[in-house]
Protein backbone atom coordinates (compact mmCIF):
# COMPACT_ATOMS: atom_id res chain seq x y z
CA UNK A 1 0.00 0.00 0.00
CA UNK A 2 1.32 3.33 -1.10
CA UNK A 3 0.20 6.07 1.40
CA UNK A 4 0.04 9.86 0.81
CA UNK A 5 0.80 11.99 3.13
CA UNK A 6 0.51 15.95 2.77
CA UNK A 7 2.29 18.67 5.08
CA UNK A 8 1.63 22.34 4.95
CA UNK A 9 3.88 24.62 6.39
CA UNK A 10 5.23 28.18 6.57
CA UNK A 11 8.02 29.95 7.93
CA UNK A 12 9.20 33.79 8.85
CA UNK A 13 5.61 34.99 8.21
CA UNK A 14 7.15 38.12 10.51
CA UNK A 15 3.26 38.99 11.81
CA UNK A 16 2.81 40.04 8.03
CA UNK A 17 -1.11 39.02 7.98
CA UNK A 18 -1.71 40.38 4.54
CA UNK A 19 -2.26 36.92 2.68
CA UNK A 20 -3.12 34.96 6.25
CA UNK A 21 -6.79 34.68 5.62
CA UNK A 22 -6.68 33.32 2.03
CA UNK A 23 -3.88 31.40 2.85
CA UNK A 24 -5.45 29.33 5.43
CA UNK A 25 -8.68 28.94 3.90
CA UNK A 26 -6.64 27.73 0.80
CA UNK A 27 -4.83 25.42 3.32
CA UNK A 28 -8.20 24.31 5.49
CA UNK A 29 -10.28 23.60 1.94
CA UNK A 30 -7.57 21.76 0.76
CA UNK A 31 -7.03 19.54 4.05
CA UNK A 32 -10.28 18.60 4.24
CA UNK A 33 -10.51 17.30 0.50
CA UNK A 34 -7.43 15.09 0.86
CA UNK A 35 -9.32 13.84 4.30
CA UNK A 36 -12.27 13.17 1.87
CA UNK A 37 -10.01 10.96 -0.01
CA UNK A 38 -8.45 9.42 2.84
CA UNK A 39 -5.11 10.98 2.45
CA UNK A 40 -3.80 12.45 6.25
CA UNK A 41 -1.79 16.43 6.61
CA UNK A 42 -0.32 18.45 8.85
CA UNK A 43 0.76 21.81 9.27
CA UNK A 44 3.56 23.45 10.72
CA UNK A 45 4.93 26.83 11.31
CA UNK A 46 9.05 27.39 11.29
CA UNK A 47 9.81 29.99 13.83
CA UNK A 48 10.25 34.00 13.57
CA UNK A 49 5.99 33.66 13.54
CA UNK A 50 5.82 37.22 15.66
CA UNK A 51 7.72 40.60 14.92
CA UNK A 52 7.49 42.94 17.72
CA UNK A 53 7.24 45.81 14.73
CA UNK A 54 4.00 44.50 14.76
CA UNK A 55 1.14 46.82 16.71
CA UNK A 56 -1.12 43.34 16.95
CA UNK A 57 1.80 41.51 18.65
CA UNK A 58 3.39 43.90 20.55
CA UNK A 59 0.42 44.82 22.68
CA UNK A 60 -0.10 41.13 23.02
CA UNK A 61 3.70 40.22 23.69
CA UNK A 62 2.92 37.28 20.86
CA UNK A 63 -0.04 35.70 22.44
CA UNK A 64 -2.09 37.07 20.02
CA UNK A 65 -0.07 35.01 17.27
CA UNK A 66 -0.59 31.95 18.69
CA UNK A 67 -4.51 32.74 18.67
CA UNK A 68 -4.06 32.72 14.89
CA UNK A 69 -2.07 29.94 15.00
CA UNK A 70 -4.86 27.96 16.90
CA UNK A 71 -7.54 29.20 14.99
CA UNK A 72 -5.67 28.12 11.54
CA UNK A 73 -5.01 24.68 13.21
CA UNK A 74 -1.50 23.83 13.46
CA UNK A 75 -0.02 20.65 14.53
CA UNK A 76 3.38 21.66 15.63
CA UNK A 77 5.54 24.39 15.60
CA UNK A 78 9.04 25.15 16.49
CA UNK A 79 10.54 29.08 17.66
CA UNK A 80 12.74 31.57 15.69
CA UNK A 81 15.12 33.99 17.00
CA UNK A 82 12.11 36.94 17.37
CA UNK A 83 10.17 34.43 19.29
CA UNK A 84 12.93 33.59 21.28
CA UNK A 85 15.24 36.53 21.75
CA UNK A 86 13.01 39.73 21.69
CA UNK A 87 10.77 38.85 24.31
CA UNK A 88 11.41 38.50 28.03
CA UNK A 89 12.20 35.10 30.25
CA UNK A 90 8.58 35.38 31.50
CA UNK A 91 7.29 36.22 28.15
CA UNK A 92 8.53 33.35 26.62
CA UNK A 93 8.16 31.24 29.46
CA UNK A 94 4.17 31.87 29.08
CA UNK A 95 4.03 32.46 25.48
CA UNK A 96 2.30 29.02 24.30
CA UNK A 97 0.32 28.37 27.33
CA UNK A 98 -2.76 28.35 25.68
CA UNK A 99 -1.48 26.89 22.49
CA UNK A 100 -3.37 24.19 20.66
CA UNK A 101 -0.54 22.43 18.88
CA UNK A 102 3.34 21.02 19.71
CA UNK A 103 5.79 23.65 20.38
CA UNK A 104 8.85 21.30 19.94
CA UNK A 105 12.05 22.99 19.95
CA UNK A 106 15.11 20.90 21.17
CA UNK A 107 18.52 23.21 22.48
CA UNK A 108 16.81 25.20 24.92
CA UNK A 109 16.10 25.59 28.35
CA UNK A 110 16.04 27.36 31.42
CA UNK A 111 19.25 27.99 33.07
CA UNK A 112 17.17 28.78 36.08
CA UNK A 113 13.54 27.57 37.30
CA UNK A 114 11.30 25.45 35.78
CA UNK A 115 11.28 24.36 32.09
CA UNK A 116 7.61 25.74 30.60
CA UNK A 117 5.26 23.14 30.24
CA UNK A 118 4.86 23.17 26.72
CA UNK A 119 8.97 22.99 25.55
CA UNK A 120 9.63 19.83 24.27
CA UNK A 121 12.71 18.22 22.15
CA UNK A 122 10.29 16.39 19.58
CA UNK A 123 6.53 14.92 19.39
CA UNK A 124 5.37 12.06 17.41
CA UNK A 125 2.58 12.32 14.84
CA UNK A 126 0.33 9.35 13.81
CA UNK A 127 -1.89 8.87 10.74
CA UNK A 128 -5.28 6.98 10.56
CA UNK A 129 -2.86 4.15 8.72
CA UNK A 130 -0.63 3.73 11.57
CA UNK A 131 2.03 5.63 9.93
CA UNK A 132 4.35 7.48 12.63
CA UNK A 133 6.14 10.78 12.00
CA UNK A 134 8.77 11.65 14.55
CA UNK A 135 8.71 16.19 14.23
CA UNK A 136 12.07 17.78 16.01
CA UNK A 137 12.53 21.68 16.02
CA UNK A 138 15.73 23.57 16.52
CA UNK A 139 16.56 27.21 16.82
CA UNK A 140 19.39 29.36 15.64
CA UNK A 141 22.66 29.84 18.07
CA UNK A 142 22.55 33.40 19.93
CA UNK A 143 24.19 32.13 22.47
CA UNK A 144 24.88 35.37 24.27
CA UNK A 145 21.15 36.49 23.71
CA UNK A 146 19.86 33.56 24.99
CA UNK A 147 22.16 33.69 28.52
CA UNK A 148 21.06 37.16 28.77
CA UNK A 149 17.31 35.99 29.14
CA UNK A 150 18.11 33.39 30.96
CA UNK A 151 18.00 30.23 28.57
CA UNK A 152 20.86 28.05 27.81
CA UNK A 153 20.87 27.18 24.01
CA UNK A 154 22.96 24.26 22.60
CA UNK A 155 24.33 23.76 18.88
CA UNK A 156 21.26 23.11 17.13
CA UNK A 157 22.61 20.75 14.46
CA UNK A 158 24.44 18.61 16.85
CA UNK A 159 20.90 18.28 18.49
CA UNK A 160 19.27 17.15 15.20
CA UNK A 161 21.73 14.27 14.30
CA UNK A 162 21.24 13.20 18.18
CA UNK A 163 17.76 13.15 17.80
CA UNK A 164 16.93 11.93 14.45
CA UNK A 165 19.03 9.06 15.07
CA UNK A 166 17.17 8.26 18.04
CA UNK A 167 13.98 8.71 16.75
CA UNK A 168 14.63 6.63 13.72
CA UNK A 169 14.59 3.60 15.58
CA UNK A 170 10.96 4.89 16.70
CA UNK A 171 9.29 5.90 13.61
CA UNK A 172 8.74 5.53 10.07
CA UNK A 173 9.43 9.38 9.12
CA UNK A 174 11.66 11.87 10.46
CA UNK A 175 10.99 15.69 9.17
CA UNK A 176 13.08 18.92 11.22
CA UNK A 177 11.34 22.25 12.06
CA UNK A 178 14.69 24.19 11.35
CA UNK A 179 15.00 27.66 12.42
CA UNK A 180 19.39 27.35 11.49
CA UNK A 181 19.12 28.73 7.95
CA UNK A 182 20.22 27.23 4.69
CA UNK A 183 23.40 26.25 5.04
CA UNK A 184 23.56 24.76 8.43
CA UNK A 185 20.42 22.91 6.76
CA UNK A 186 22.73 21.82 3.89
CA UNK A 187 25.31 20.84 6.07
CA UNK A 188 23.06 18.94 8.28
CA UNK A 189 20.91 17.12 5.30
CA UNK A 190 24.67 15.73 4.30
CA UNK A 191 25.54 14.58 8.02
CA UNK A 192 22.54 12.75 8.77
CA UNK A 193 20.90 10.96 5.80
CA UNK A 194 18.50 9.50 8.51
CA UNK A 195 16.25 12.44 8.42
CA UNK A 196 13.62 12.35 5.44
CA UNK A 197 12.53 16.50 5.61
CA UNK A 198 14.00 19.90 6.27
CA UNK A 199 11.84 22.33 6.89
CA UNK A 200 13.85 25.24 6.73
CA UNK A 201 13.35 29.13 7.68
CA UNK A 202 15.44 32.03 9.42
CA UNK A 203 17.32 32.95 6.26
CA UNK A 204 14.19 33.59 4.15
CA UNK A 205 15.48 31.49 1.47
CA UNK A 206 12.94 30.29 -1.20
CA UNK A 207 13.02 26.68 -2.85
CA UNK A 208 9.57 26.50 -5.30
CA UNK A 209 10.29 22.58 -5.67
CA UNK A 210 12.40 22.22 -2.74
CA UNK A 211 16.26 21.04 -2.83
CA UNK A 212 17.76 17.58 -2.35
CA UNK A 213 20.59 17.06 -0.53
CA UNK A 214 22.13 13.59 0.21
CA UNK A 215 18.33 12.25 -0.29
CA UNK A 216 16.63 14.58 2.34
CA UNK A 217 14.12 17.34 0.75
CA UNK A 218 15.30 20.61 1.84
CA UNK A 219 12.23 23.60 1.98
CA UNK A 220 11.85 27.20 2.35
CA UNK A 221 9.07 29.54 1.35
CA UNK A 222 10.42 33.00 1.91
CA UNK A 223 9.29 35.35 4.13
CA UNK A 224 6.46 37.33 5.19
CA UNK A 225 3.69 35.11 3.92
CA UNK A 226 3.98 35.58 0.15
CA UNK A 227 4.40 31.89 0.18
CA UNK A 228 3.52 28.89 1.70
CA UNK A 229 4.27 24.79 1.77
CA UNK A 230 3.01 22.05 0.52
CA UNK A 231 4.91 18.67 0.77
CA UNK A 232 3.39 15.74 -0.12
CA UNK A 233 5.32 12.38 0.89
CA UNK A 234 4.65 8.84 -0.63
CA UNK A 235 5.00 5.95 2.32
CA UNK A 236 5.34 2.14 1.20
CA UNK A 237 3.67 -0.09 3.81
CA UNK A 238 5.56 -3.15 2.47
CA UNK A 239 8.88 -1.51 2.88
CA UNK A 240 8.31 1.05 5.21
CA UNK A 241 10.25 3.84 3.68
CA UNK A 242 9.03 6.81 1.67
CA UNK A 243 9.64 6.58 -2.02
CA UNK A 244 8.64 9.92 -3.26
CA UNK A 245 8.92 13.47 -1.68
CA UNK A 246 7.64 16.55 -4.13
CA UNK A 247 7.36 19.79 -2.73
CA UNK A 248 5.07 22.53 -4.15
CA UNK A 249 5.04 26.36 -3.28
CA UNK A 250 1.74 27.81 -2.67
CA UNK A 251 1.79 31.83 -3.86
CA UNK A 252 -0.58 33.59 -1.54
CA UNK A 253 -0.88 36.82 -2.97
CA UNK A 254 -2.66 35.32 -7.09
CA UNK A 255 -5.05 33.26 -4.45
CA UNK A 256 -8.59 34.12 -4.32
CA UNK A 257 -8.92 37.12 -2.13
CA UNK A 258 -10.89 35.90 1.17
CA UNK A 259 -13.96 38.52 2.12
CA UNK A 260 -13.09 41.01 4.68
CA UNK A 261 -9.25 40.78 4.56
CA UNK A 262 -8.90 44.24 4.54
CA UNK A 263 -11.18 44.37 7.92
CA UNK A 264 -9.02 41.89 9.63
CA UNK A 265 -6.16 43.80 9.44
CA UNK A 266 -7.86 47.07 10.71
CA UNK A 267 -9.37 44.92 13.40
CA UNK A 268 -6.15 43.84 14.19
CA UNK A 269 -4.27 47.06 14.07
CA UNK A 270 -7.11 49.10 16.33
CA UNK A 271 -6.93 46.37 19.02
CA UNK A 272 -3.42 46.53 19.54
CA UNK A 273 -3.32 50.44 18.89
CA UNK A 274 -5.90 50.09 21.97
CA UNK A 275 -4.05 47.99 23.97
CA UNK A 276 -0.87 50.31 23.64
CA UNK A 277 -3.05 53.69 24.31
CA UNK A 278 -1.46 54.29 28.24
CA UNK A 279 -0.44 57.26 28.39
CA UNK A 280 3.43 57.62 29.63
CA UNK A 281 4.71 60.91 29.66
CA UNK A 282 3.97 64.09 28.93
CA UNK A 283 6.11 66.35 26.61
CA UNK A 284 6.36 70.39 26.18
CA UNK A 285 7.33 70.46 22.92
CA UNK A 286 7.51 68.47 19.58
CA UNK A 287 10.91 66.38 18.67
CA UNK A 288 11.43 66.53 14.51
CA UNK A 289 13.45 63.51 13.15
CA UNK A 290 15.38 63.82 10.20
CA UNK A 291 17.21 60.91 8.24
CA UNK A 292 20.37 62.58 7.11
CA UNK A 293 21.03 64.98 9.85
CA UNK A 294 21.26 65.09 13.38
CA UNK A 295 18.11 66.68 14.92
CA UNK A 296 16.28 66.97 17.79
CA UNK A 297 14.62 63.62 18.65
CA UNK A 298 18.39 62.22 17.87
CA UNK A 299 19.91 64.24 20.64
CA UNK A 300 17.26 63.22 23.11
CA UNK A 301 17.66 59.90 22.09
CA UNK A 302 21.43 59.92 22.76
CA UNK A 303 20.91 61.69 26.39
CA UNK A 304 18.75 58.41 26.96
CA UNK A 305 21.02 55.89 26.10
CA UNK A 306 24.29 57.85 27.65
CA UNK A 307 21.85 58.13 31.28
CA UNK A 308 20.75 54.25 30.52
CA UNK A 309 24.60 52.58 30.09
CA UNK A 310 27.04 55.34 31.68
CA UNK A 311 29.12 54.93 28.25
CA UNK A 312 31.24 57.34 27.18
CA UNK A 313 29.92 58.24 23.86
CA UNK A 314 27.20 56.78 21.58
CA UNK A 315 26.69 56.04 17.78
CA UNK A 316 23.65 55.17 15.81
CA UNK A 317 21.98 55.71 12.09
CA UNK A 318 19.32 58.17 11.58
CA UNK A 319 17.11 55.69 9.89
CA UNK A 320 15.86 54.03 13.39
CA UNK A 321 13.32 56.80 13.78
CA UNK A 322 10.50 56.40 11.76
CA UNK A 323 8.47 58.95 13.45
CA UNK A 324 8.94 62.50 15.12
CA UNK A 325 8.38 62.92 19.09
CA UNK A 326 4.89 65.24 19.46
CA UNK A 327 3.85 67.41 21.56
CA UNK A 328 1.55 66.57 24.22
CA UNK A 329 0.76 63.58 26.13
CA UNK A 330 2.88 60.44 24.96
CA UNK A 331 1.57 57.08 25.17
CA UNK A 332 3.36 53.35 23.89
CA UNK A 333 1.76 53.64 20.90
CA UNK A 334 3.46 56.58 19.90
CA UNK A 335 6.90 55.99 21.12
CA UNK A 336 6.12 52.52 18.48
CA UNK A 337 5.56 53.73 15.87
CA UNK A 338 8.89 56.08 16.40
CA UNK A 339 11.18 53.03 17.28
CA UNK A 340 9.25 49.71 16.14
CA UNK A 341 12.50 47.85 15.98
CA UNK A 342 13.16 44.78 17.61
CA UNK A 343 16.54 46.00 18.70
CA UNK A 344 18.84 45.67 22.19
CA UNK A 345 21.34 48.31 22.90
CA UNK A 346 24.89 47.50 23.24
CA UNK A 347 28.01 48.89 24.96
CA UNK A 348 31.81 47.85 23.41
CA UNK A 349 35.24 48.13 24.86
CA UNK A 350 37.22 49.78 22.36
CA UNK A 351 40.53 50.94 22.63
CA UNK A 352 41.12 54.82 21.51
CA UNK A 353 43.07 53.64 18.38
CA UNK A 354 39.95 51.01 17.43
CA UNK A 355 37.41 53.61 18.45
CA UNK A 356 39.23 56.45 15.85
CA UNK A 357 38.59 53.86 13.55
CA UNK A 358 35.12 53.45 13.89
CA UNK A 359 34.77 56.93 13.57
CA UNK A 360 36.76 56.86 10.51
CA UNK A 361 34.56 54.04 9.00
CA UNK A 362 31.16 55.80 10.19
CA UNK A 363 32.18 58.63 8.17
CA UNK A 364 31.41 56.37 4.82
CA UNK A 365 29.10 58.40 2.34
CA UNK A 366 27.59 55.29 0.76
CA UNK A 367 25.54 54.26 4.31
CA UNK A 368 22.85 57.18 4.53
CA UNK A 369 21.25 55.77 0.81
CA UNK A 370 21.43 52.29 1.64
CA UNK A 371 18.74 50.29 1.74
CA UNK A 372 18.51 48.23 4.66
CA UNK A 373 16.42 45.10 5.93
CA UNK A 374 17.44 42.61 8.61
CA UNK A 375 19.49 42.53 11.69
CA UNK A 376 16.37 43.79 13.75
CA UNK A 377 15.83 46.76 11.25
CA UNK A 378 12.52 47.78 10.74
CA UNK A 379 12.30 51.20 8.50
CA UNK A 380 13.24 51.66 5.26
CA UNK A 381 16.89 53.51 4.76
CA UNK A 382 20.23 53.63 6.78
CA UNK A 383 20.79 57.19 7.40
CA UNK A 384 23.06 59.43 8.51
CA UNK A 385 25.62 57.38 10.92
CA UNK A 386 25.40 59.94 14.08
CA UNK A 387 28.33 60.24 16.53
CA UNK A 388 27.37 61.41 20.42
CA UNK A 389 30.49 62.54 22.54
CA UNK A 390 33.13 61.63 20.60
CA UNK A 391 34.06 63.42 17.13
CA UNK A 392 37.48 64.80 15.41
CA UNK A 393 38.98 67.60 15.52
CA UNK A 394 40.79 69.42 12.43
CA UNK A 395 44.15 68.00 13.79
CA UNK A 396 42.41 64.20 13.15
CA UNK A 397 42.36 63.57 17.14
CA UNK A 398 39.65 62.08 18.06
CA UNK A 399 37.95 63.98 20.95
CA UNK A 400 35.27 62.39 23.60
CA UNK A 401 33.75 65.08 26.24
CA UNK A 402 36.19 67.61 25.43
CA UNK A 403 39.56 65.46 26.21
CA UNK A 404 41.98 64.26 23.64
CA UNK A 405 41.30 60.65 23.36
CA UNK A 406 44.31 58.30 24.69
CA UNK A 407 45.01 55.92 22.23
CA UNK A 408 45.64 53.05 24.22
CA UNK A 409 43.13 53.36 26.87
CA UNK A 410 40.19 51.70 26.56
CA UNK A 411 36.46 53.66 26.31
CA UNK A 412 33.07 52.54 26.36
CA UNK A 413 30.76 53.18 23.11
CA UNK A 414 27.20 52.44 22.87
CA UNK A 415 25.58 51.44 19.96
CA UNK A 416 22.75 49.04 18.36
CA UNK A 417 23.38 45.72 18.69
CA UNK A 418 22.85 44.53 15.07
CA UNK A 419 26.29 46.69 14.99
CA UNK A 420 27.29 44.08 16.52
CA UNK A 421 27.13 41.23 13.99
CA UNK A 422 30.07 41.97 12.07
CA UNK A 423 28.61 43.33 8.59
CA UNK A 424 28.75 47.12 9.03
CA UNK A 425 31.72 46.87 12.02
CA UNK A 426 33.34 43.62 11.61
CA UNK A 427 35.98 43.97 14.74
CA UNK A 428 32.52 45.03 16.90
CA UNK A 429 31.92 40.80 16.77
CA UNK A 430 35.17 40.09 18.71
CA UNK A 431 35.21 42.78 21.08
CA UNK A 432 34.43 42.88 24.71
CA UNK A 433 30.85 43.82 24.95
CA UNK A 434 27.77 43.70 26.90
CA UNK A 435 24.06 43.70 25.36
CA UNK A 436 21.12 44.90 27.28
CA UNK A 437 18.40 42.74 27.36
CA UNK A 438 14.85 42.37 26.95
CA UNK A 439 15.02 46.35 26.71
CA UNK A 440 14.13 47.66 23.30
CA UNK A 441 15.22 50.83 21.93
CA UNK A 442 11.54 52.09 22.96
CA UNK A 443 12.11 51.29 26.07
CA UNK A 444 14.95 53.26 27.05
CA UNK A 445 13.65 56.17 25.40
CA UNK A 446 10.44 55.57 27.57
CA UNK A 447 12.19 55.70 30.60
CA UNK A 448 13.95 58.52 30.24
CA UNK A 449 11.23 60.31 29.20
CA UNK A 450 9.26 59.47 32.19
CA UNK A 451 12.53 60.65 34.12
CA UNK A 452 12.97 64.02 32.31
CA UNK A 453 10.36 65.11 30.26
Amino acid sequence: MLEKIHLFHTNDIHSHFEYWQRMHSFIQTQRTEFAKLGEPSFLFDIGDHIDRSNIYTEATLGKGNVELLNEAQYDVVTIGNNEGITLSYNELHTLYDNANFEVVVGNIEPIKGIKPKWLKPYTILKTKYGTTIGVIGATAMFEVFYKELNWHITEPRAVFVQLANQLKEQVDIVVCLSHMGITEDELLANECPNIDVIFGAHTHHLFEEGKLVNNVMLTGCGKFGVYAGHLILEFDHTTRNVVKKKELVIENAILPEKEGEALFLANLMEQGKQLLQTPIFQTMKSYNKEWFHYSQLSNLFSEAILDFTDADCTMFNAGIFLDQLKKGEITNFDIHKILPHPINICVIELSGKELKEVYLQAQNEQWPNLELKGLGFRGSIFGKLLTYQFSMNKHRELIIKDEVVELDRNYKLATLDMFTFGYFFPNFKYAKKKYYLPLFLRDILIEYGKKVL
